[in-house]
C-alpha cells in the first residue's frame, strides 16, 4: 500500500507542474502539494491542524501561512484551474452549470456569516454561501469557481469588512445573478468551451441574469418559477384604441402574459427518460412550447397597470415528476429542438450537486477554521484543484478500461461494439471510486 500511496503523490506532483509554476515562490511550491495532497489523503477533517499532523510537516505554522496569511495573487493559479479543466472536458459538448451551496457555520466572525437560506440544511441558519461554477461532460464534473456571497449585514458594515480581509473590490453589494455573470466572463476570457449555460430558478428568475446570457451569446437553460410570466410565441403588438383622449402613443401586446404553469396547461405531456441512474431509467413528463418571456420594459396596459412587454423568444418547458413535484425552465435552445433533447439538456444540471457533497464530505470544503476572506478561498481553490486532479485520475482510468474493452470487442461480432459505446456513461462512473479514500487505494494502482 505504500508504494501505491506514492504512486499516486508522485503523480499528483507531476500533475500540479503547471499550478506551481504560476505560484513562483519555493515555499509556496513546496506548501501546495502538501495541502492538495492533505486533502485528498486519508482523514475525517481536512482542517490545517490536523492536516499538518498527518503530514507531519513540522507545525501547524507552514500550512496556515500558505492558505491564510501569505502574501501571493490567487488569479494565475485560478486561471490555470481553468486551463486544466477545459483541457479535461472542455468543448462543445460540455455545459457550464451555475449553483451555489452553502457551508453551516457558527458563530458571528468568519467572513460572509449570516442567517440565510442553507441548502446543507433544508432551512434558514447560520452559513457561509458560495456561488460555484461547475463545467461538466456526460457525468464528469470539474469545479472551476467558488466565490463568497456576501448578505447585506456584511456590505453595509464597512469596518467589519476590513476585519475579515475583503478585498476593496468585493466590499460592494452584489447578487448572485451578477457574481456569476462576473465568473462567466472570467471563464470565457480563460478559453473553457463549452455549449450550454444551466442554473436553477434562483437563477433563472432573474431577468437581467438570463438577458446577460443572452448578450454574451450563450445558449442556457434556466428554472422558473411556477408563477414567472410570458407571452405565446405569436403574441403581436397593436395600437390600443383611445376610448377618450388623446391618442396612445405606444404598442401593447394584443394578448395580456399569464404565469409559466397556466401556460402550459393545455400543454401535450410526454413520458421522457433522460439518462439511466443506478436504479434504472430516470423518467419524468415533460412538455414543452415555444413563448415570449414577459421581461422586456415595463409599460402601462389598459386598466392592468405596469406590464413587463413581450421579450426574446424562448421554450418554456415543464417538468411533472413521479413524486408530484412540478418544475419549469426557460431556454433558448434553437425552436427545431426535440422534447428529448430539451429534457437531458435541462436534466444534466445534477452533477454539480454531485460535486458540492463530494468536494464537502471528501476533500473538505466546509472543514476550513479560519475567518478572513483570503484564506477561505484559498482552501477552497486547493480543494477544487484536488477534486480536477481526481477527475483527471478518473478518465485516465475510464480511457484504459476503454481501450482494453475495444480490443476484446475487435474479437467479437458487431453487436458487442453498439453495445460498448451505449455503455460508455457507466464504464466513466464506475472507473473512479466514489472519491479520495478509495480513489487512493485503488485507483492508484
Amino acid at each position: 500500500m505504500i508504494g501505491k500511496t506514492s504512486d499516486w503523490r508522485e503523480e499528483l506532483d507531476r500533475w500540479l507542474k503547471p499550478f506551481l509554476d504560476r505560484l513562483g515562490h519555493k515555499t509556496r511550491r513546496q506548501m501546495c502539494p502538501l495541502y492538495v495532497s492533505g486533502l485528498i489523503g486519508p482523514g475525517d477533517r481536512k482542517s490545517i491542524a490536523p492536516m499538518a499532523e498527518r503530514l507531519a510537516v513540522g507545525g501547524y505554522d507552514q500550512l496556515h501561512h500558505f492558505v491564510a496569511a501569505g502574501v501571493w495573487d490567487v488569479a494565475p493559479v485560478e486561471t490555470e484551474l481553468l486551463v486544466q479543466a477545459d483541457r479535461l472536458i472542455g468543448g462543445s459538448d460540455a455545459v457550464l452549470v451555475i449553483d451555489d451551496t452553502a457551508l453551516p457555520k457558527k458563530g458571528t466572525h468568519s467572513v460572509g456569516v449570516a442567517a440565510q437560506y442553507c441548502s446543507a440544511l433544508g432551512k434558514t441558519a447560520n452559513c457561509q454561501t458560495l456561488v460555484s461554477l461547475t463545467l461538466a461532460r456526460g457525468e464528469v464534473p470539474v469545479m472551476l469557481a467558488l466565490r463568497l456571497f456576501l448578505p447585506e449585514s456584511w456590505t453595509s458594515d464597512r469596518a467589519r469588512l476590513k476585519r475579515a480581509g475583503v478585498p476593496a473590490k468585493d466590499r460592494t453589494a452584489r447578487t448572485k445573478p451578477e457574481m456569476a455573470l462576473a465568473e462567466i466572463d472570467r471563464v470565457i476570457a480563460a478559453g473553457v468551451r463549452f455549449g450550454c449555460v444551466l442554473a436553477d430558478a434562483g437563477y433563472g428568475m432573474s431577468a437581467p441574469f438570463r438577458q446577460g446570457l443572452t448578450a454574451r451569446k450563450l445558449a442556457w437553460a434556466v428554472g422558473i418559477p411556477r408563477h414567472l410570466k410570458v407571452y405565446p410565441a405569436d403574441v403581436q403588438m397593436i395600437w390600443p384604441v383611445a376610448g377618450r383622449g388623446r391618442p396612445r402613443k405606444r404598442h401593447v401586446p394584443d394578448i395580456l402574459s399569464k404565469a409559466a404553469e397556466d401556460m402550459l396547461a393545455d400543454a401535450p405531456w410526454q413520458n421522457i427518460s433522460w439518462r439511466t441512474g443506478t436504479k434504472g431509467k430516470l423518467k419524468a413528463r415533460f412538455a414543452a412550447v415555444r413563448v415570449r418571456i414577459a421581461d422586456g420594459p415595463r409599460q402601462r396596459i389598459g386598466d392592468k397597470g405596469q406590464q413587463h412587454l413581450p421579450g426574446d423568444e424562448a421554450w418554456l418547458v415543464g417538468e411533472h415528476r413521479t413524486s408530484g413535484e412540478k418544475k419549469y425552465y426557460l431556454a433558448n435552445l434553437p425552436a427545431k429542438t426535440d422534447l428529448r433533447t430539451l429534457a437531458a439538456t435541462i436534466k444534466a444540471r445534477w452533477v454539480c450537486e454531485q460535486a458540492h457533497q463530494q468536494l464537502k464530505e471528501e476533500l473538505g470544503l466546509d472543514h476550513f477554521e479560519g475567518r478572513s476572506w483570503q484564506g477561505l478561498h484559498r482552501h477552497a481553490l486547493m480543494t477544487m484543484i484536488a477534486y480536477a486532479f481526481l477527475q483527471y485520475r478518473r478518465l485516465a482510468t475510464a480511457r484504459r478500461k476503454k481501450k482494453n474493452q475495444r480490443a476484446t470487442a475487435s474479437a467479437k461480432p458487431a453487436g458487442g461494439a453498439s453495445r460498448h459505446r451505449q455503455s460508455h456513461a457507466s464504464i466513466v462512473a464506475a472507473a473512479m471510486p466514489a472519491l479520495p479514500k478509495m480513489d487512493l487505494q485503488r485507483a492508484a494502482a
